[in-house]
């Protein structure tokens, strides 16, 4: 892709874009070598001597060449490469012919890849990950002696792309050619090859990749892959050229707005997929059919059992009846599907929903193309296929990146395609382009853009490769965010239960819409923070990229690789640096359709947010010895064998700590260390380990038990040789005058483990230790502010006064309402 400074216009004069992207396709016409080298600021090769065989035509479509005064020879040009000072060791090094680099590639990228790759196979494409393509670029410098960069690896990942660049860029390492006649390819030329509507057609039916050459071209006309032959892929005339794949649908009619029966959907085994797939089956009577990309129907509905479990969504016998698992591939013509297949599905289905999309920030938009551009144009032929049927595409505003509006709005035009800054968001805008084509065509085809997609408010289950995810957690471990302006996001069940309910609702189609819930300001942040007690820095965007990325080198963190891999990436900052300075969307029609249909907001209560935060809360970095808060609690009494008299000393020293605020308000956990002194289990105080749990079962009276538990102790005693017994401590609430007392009294159990209990017997809180440990004892996490710290004790404090209030109004209350019960009773007995 083209730097921010140098970005290629969607149209120049004298350049046809469509007719330059179709010839890049057929590998020839496109950019030079010596344009290409000074677009990306290399120094510029000799020119090869120009050939008579040059057309025309083809003079036409190449962007013109910037003149040099380099000298026109071999020799010079081999003079200007980085290798001139190591003679040699150039005169050393192996000569590659085209075609063996590219299968020496293909061979090598197999090792890394789930699947076998073919030169001509995207390296994603076939299973490879972030991390294998760092791996398959070190075995690349190290077993073929070519060294391409990350970024070079991630824009374009076909092994024949990737040969023929690296021999455009070092031509002196390939293999002598012999003299060869380029034939005429005829471009333009009714008929040929290169016709617009030929290469449209191939481009619809997914069959042309860029870098292979069109069926009956020959080699000469495909070009050679050296420095002469090879033209670099320019992502925008590629994207036009793809865009030109919807010129050739047939024109249909309007489809029935009826709420559909049977419904296609891609992508159910991703994070919105699967929730998506659950909430059409929970609010429809709709059959839906899930394309999954696998061998056959069998291990389809296995990957997609395997989704939905992954992200804590439920898998059912009842489930299975309501779906059919299809084995096809949205990257592949007619979906990989066999043409009986394809027509039995266009047949069959009534909608098509297409949630499946490749989200990578690092790739380029050839590697992505296949998956977030001609997929969609798939499903637009297959909704041309048969009776007409609605398609319903989810987006992105990834499309608005780059574009100065001080708004965005559902019916703003997207950014200029040549300010997005990335593969991905290119490829979001071509597929929205494709199906504006499409519509033209008679397709009806709705527009569903998210934001960020946070995790589940219930489930806490989230996708650890969202950028907004990703920052979240950082933010939890390192305690800092980039300074951004808004952040346009809202919880997956929200964003998917609107999607379902557009789907279902035929008045709804054809529109566009924003499902990105109300803005969050970074003073909103800054302030759910400080409540939270988290006490967060804010830092320049660049600044922050470059001190997260060290620290998680310094202490890997599995939950935010993926993180560091994009702020590694130059390219990939870019989807950062246009997201922080992103203005607030606007979801006027989203906001309408919600309150029409009665659906819900999305969850921003303090109890749904943490929950969230408590998910992602394994990447929080804080020690046993700076929890976020801590007090200590004293207590003493005398226990007995179990049935027996308890009159043996027994005294308690505990320390109760929380990590997070997560961990109290969500799940009101409490961890528990100190000792345990008592003569009767052992002659040395014994360590004490585990959690207490404030309020357990919501208050409500165990069985056989009519107080109201307050606290609930669950520890683990251990002496110094490995000895271990179990505690069990309850302090109840009853209705009683000690109110006071009962906060602080426990009953106990002791016993050891697979054993009933042992000893019984009840310790206390003295009461002038109440006020010194658990009032003007409490810790605050001592890397916090001053402020925050007053804060998060004031917080404290005022929740657990809260909870145990409740504990001792609850059994008041529950004798006040027996007291009226028997009032009522006694009236009617005496009536």
């Amino acid at each position: 892709m083209t730097a921010a400074d140098e970005r290629t216009p969607v149209r120049a004069n004298g350049i046809d874009r469509r007719a330059r992207g179709e010839a890049l396709d057929q590998g020839t016409a496109a950019l030079g070598v010596a344009a290409l080298l000074a677009r990306t600021g290399t120094p510029r090769r000799a020119d090869p001597p120009p050939t008579e065989s040059r057309t025309d035509t083809a003079k036409d479509t190449a962007v013109p060449e910037p003149q040099s005064a380099t000298t026109n020879t071999a020799d010079s040009a081999v003079a200007q490469t980085p290798h001139a000072d190591h003679t040699e060791t150039v005169a050393e090094v192996r000569r590659w012919d085209a075609d063996e680099l590219a299968n020496a590639i293909t061979e090598l990228a197999s090792r890394f890849t789930a699947a076998p790759m073919g030169p001509d196979t995207d390296f994603f494409d076939a299973g490879g990950t972030s991390v294998a393509a760092v791996e398959l670029v070190s075995a690349l410098g190290s077993e073929l002696g070519i060294h391409p960069n990350l970024d070079t690896l991630f824009f374009d990942a076909r092994p024949r792309r990737l040969a023929r660049r690296w021999l455009a860029d070092n031509p002196e390492l390939a293999a002598p050619q012999p003299e060869t006649r380029r034939a005429d390819i005829g471009l333009g030329q009714e008929g040929s090859p290169c016709h617009p509507g030929v290469l449209s057609a191939e481009i619809q039916d997914g069959r042309m990749d860029p870098g292979r050459k069109h069926a009956g071209m020959t080699n000469e006309q495909a070009g050679p892959a050296s420095e002469a032959g090879f033209r670099d892929t320019d992502d925008l005339a590629q994207l036009f050229a793809d865009l030109a794949g919807a010129d050739r649908l047939p024109v249909v009619g309007a489809p029935e707005r009826v709420a559909p029966r049977r419904i296609l959907l891609t992508g159910a085994t991703g994070f919105l997929g699967s929730h998506l797939l659950l909430d059409l089956l929970r609010h429809s009577a709709a059959h839906v059919v899930c394309l999954v990309r696998a061998d056959n129907d069998e291990e389809a509905a296995h990957r997609l059992e395997e989704g939905l479990r992954r992200f804590s969504l439920p898998w059912s016998r009842e489930v299975l009846r309501r779906v059919t698992p299809l084995a096809g591939d949205l990257r592949s013509p007619r979906l990989g599907l066999s043409g009986q297949r394809w027509e039995t599905l266009a047949g069959d289905v009534d909608s098509i929903v297409n949630a499946g999309a490749a989200v990578d920030f690092l790739r380029g938009y050839p590697s992505l193309r296949a998956t977030n551009v001609l997929g969609p144009l798939t499903l637009a032929e297959l909704a041309c296929t048969g009776r007409p049927k609605p398609v319903h595409h989810i987006s992105s505003l990834a499309v608005f990146n780059g574009s100065s509006a001080a708004t965005l709005a559902e019916d703003e035009p997207t950014a200029n395609v040549a300010t997005l800054p990335i593969g991905y968001d290119r490829s979001k805008w071509a597929a929205e382009a494709v199906l504006r084509r499409a519509g033209e065509h008679g397709v009806v085809a709705t527009i569903v853009r998210p934001g960020g997609i946070g995790g589940h408010p219930e489930t806490g289950a989230h996708n650890p490769r969202d950028l907004n995810s990703g920052i979240t957690a950082a933010l939890m471990r390192f305690r800092t965010v980039p300074g951004f302006r808004y952040l346009n996001s809202a919880p997956v069940d929200w964003v998917s239960r609107v999607a379902a309910e557009i789907v279902c609702t035929p008045s709804a189609w054809g529109q566009t819409y924003h499902l990105t819930g109300a803005p969050t300001s970074l003073e909103q942040l800054m302030g759910q923070t400080t409540v939270g007690g988290l006490g967060i820095r804010v830092q320049h965007w660049e600044q922050w990229c470059a001190d997260t990325v060290r620290v998680i080198r310094e202490e890997p963190v599995p939950e935010l690789e993926s993180l560091a891999q994009v702020l590694q990436s130059p390219v990939a900052r870019r989807q950062l640096a246009a997201m922080v300075t992103a203005p607030p969307s606007s979801a006027a029609r989203t906001d309408a359709f919600v309150a029409a249909r009665g659906l819900p907001a999305p969850a921003s209560s303090a109890a749904a947010r943490t929950k969230m935060l408590e998910a992602m809360a394994g990447a929080e970095r804080r020690t046993a010895d700076t929890p976020f808060l801590r007090f200590h609690e004293t207590l003493s009494g005398t226990v007995g064998p179990a049935g027996g008299d308890a009159d043996t000393p027994c005294d308690l020293r505990l320390s109760l700590s929380v990590a997070s605020s997560a961990q109290v308000f969500s799940a009101r956990t409490l961890d528990v260390s100190g000792d345990l002194t008592c003569a009767l289990l052992h002659d040395e105080p014994l360590t004490v380990a585990g959690t207490a749990i404030v309020r357990p079962h919501e208050g409500i009276p165990r069985r056989h038990e009519i107080r109201h538990p307050i606290m609930h102790y669950q520890l683990t005693l251990r002496d110094s040789a490995g000895g271990e017994w179990w505690l069990e401590g309850y302090k109840f609430a009853a209705a009683q005058r000690r109110v006071v007392r009962q906060l602080g009294t426990q009953v106990i159990e002791i016993g050891r483990p697979g054993a009933p209990a042992s000893f019984t017997g009840e310790v206390a809180v003295p009461m002038h230790t109440y006020l010194a440990d658990q009032i003007d004892g409490i810790e605050i996490d001592p890397a916090l502010p001053e402020r925050q710290r007053r804060l998060a004790k004031l917080l404290w404090l005022s929740w657990f006064g809260g909870q145990l209030g409740k504990s001792l109004l609850e059994p008041m209350l529950r004798v006040g309402t027996d007291l009226l019960d028997l009032r009522r009773a006694l009236r009617k007995e005496h009536r």
